[in-house]
């Protein structure tokens, strides 16, 4: 199914942002996914963030890779350049595409089944490269394009809409980020727009690879009781690492203080999310730590939240490459390619 351009109608009291744009200019196509699908509300909430940053969306590079979550970069920014790459494929396009143009803003959106299966060694070697861009995994624990099987995510025991069980050990986006270095790790819930903007402003301010998992619901496949992935069972299960909010300009981001084990959290919905709160020691710049609280919430049955980890002097590709502070794609001709005596003589360095 193609999909259908929104009708340009700007309301004369529409709020704008510092580029006199407004929310609405931020949309992209009308989505053709599952009513209800949570993929949209991460869409709305990369509307939202897109908005609040003043991102100039022509200054945006959207990139997807196939399923449903790949869908979603044409649901925003529709005046952003974008490539729908081959499955599995789109970390190494995004870094090809960083390397070429350093200026763009590169938001990445994929699934589980997209990077953790066919994906896994291009999403593992983008953490290590660092690539400077925004990987949103929309994890939903089954491949619903393909109606509703399986995928690397989907928990022990997790329930098929058919009433089969999963027996094979999941792997952790989190985990496997934390594991691999990466410099932004996060994650929250596509039913939780509060917690999810400011975390993706951070993500998008952030020099280097930031992933944020996203635990996104699939109503057709993986909405049922007995599923982990499911909005019942995310809203009962999961525990915020600290509460997140993003100043813009590096100021400091704070905590409001509680002596409240556990808060009870009004959603935009209306529904309400009990959450436990941290030990106050917790350090979002510590990696072993932020290990160790994801993999004692998982032994609790909980679902960690919120911005788990974050190292703000790591080295990102073009520090690693020594890449020209100019964009390739900026370079004139006469100097990306000087032609055979210039290779001859590079050549020479290495016999």
């Amino acid at each position: 199914m193609t999909s259908i351009a929104k009708p340009p109608v700007r309301h004369p009291s529409s709020r704008t942002n510092g580029l006199g744009l407004t929310i609405r200019d931020y949309e992209g196509a009308m989505s053709t996914l599952c009513a209800g699908c949570g993929h949209d509300s991460v869409t709305a909430a990369i509307v939202q963030a897109g908005w609040e940053l003043d991102l100039e969306p022509h200054r945006v590079g959207k990139m997807s890779g196939i399923g449903c979550s790949s869908k979603t970069t044409a649901y925003f920014m529709k005046q952003s350049h974008g490539f729908n790459s081959v499955h599995g494929r789109m970390p190494s396009v995004t870094s090809g595409a960083a390397a070429a143009n350093r200026a763009l803003t590169y938001i990445g959106v994929s699934g589980d089944g997209d990077s953790l299966s066919i994906g896994l060694g291009q999403l593992s070697h983008a953490i290590r490269r660092n690539v400077n861009m925004l990987y949103m995994l929309e994890n939903n624990g089954v491949y619903g394009l393909t109606k509703g099987q399986f995928s690397a995510s989907a928990d022990i025991g997790s329930m098929s809409k058919k009433g089969e069980a999963n027996e094979q050990s999941p792997i952790d986006p989190v985990l496997l980020a934390l594991t691999l270095g990466a410099t932004f790790v996060a994650r929250s819930f596509s039913g939780d727009k509060k917690q999810l903007v400011p975390i993706i402003k951070a993500g998008l301010s952030h020099k280097g690879f930031a992933i944020i998992d996203v635990i996104s619901p699939c109503v057709s496949f993986n909405d049922h009781e007995g599923s982990t992935k499911s909005y019942a069972f995310t809203r009962e299960h999961e525990v915020e690492a600290v509460h997140a909010d993003f100043v813009p300009l590096q100021r400091e981001i704070t905590v409001a203080e509680t002596d409240e084990e556990v808060r009870t959290v009004v959603m935009h919905d209306g529904a309400s999310v009990r959450l436990r709160a941290t030990a106050g020691d917790y350090d979002p710049t510590n990696r072993e730590s932020a290990y160790s609280h994801v993999r004692a919430c998982q032994a609790r049955g909980e679902i960690a939240t919120g911005l788990l980890f974050v190292d703000e002097n790591g080295k990102e590709m073009h520090d690693y490459l020594r890449t020209p502070a100019s964009p390739l794609v900026d370079v004139p001709y006469e100097k990306l390619c000087p032609g055979s005596s210039a290779l001859d003589k590079l050549m020479e360095r290495f016999r």
